[in-house]
């Protein structure tokens, strides 16, 4: 997770051989971190596709990067209906176990 500091700074980050000065709040590492990201995808991408046009790689690099990200929600969602359903599954034992309480 980013660190967020109270005031802005530039980081100069290089992504597919462009240099592009990021403004903003986040630590400077996270920020290099994150073009490291987009540049190795850019790269994995140009290196299987017959399309070099820079633009059209960053549209296929932000959709697989979505992908991922979607991918990634819909595990998560996935996740925390199981646990969930572990849950009420525990809840349901117990009150199967726990005696009847008489509260006449």
């Amino acid at each position: 997770m980013p660190d967020i500091s109270d005031k802005k700074q530039t980081v100069k980050v290089v992504i597919f051989g462009e240099e592009y000065p990021i403004r903003g709040f986040a630590d400077p590492e996270y920020i290099l971190r994150v073009a490291d990201y987009v540049d190795k995808k850019m790269r994995k991408i140009a290196s299987k596709s017959k399309n070099k046009s820079p633009d059209k790689l960053a549209v296929l690099t932000a959709l697989n990067i979505a992908g991922e990200l979607l991918d990634i929600e819909d595990q998560k969602s996935s996740d925390l209906s199981s646990a969930e359903d572990k849950a009420r599954n525990i809840l349901e034992l117990l009150d199967s176990k726990l005696p009847a309480s008489d509260t006449d």
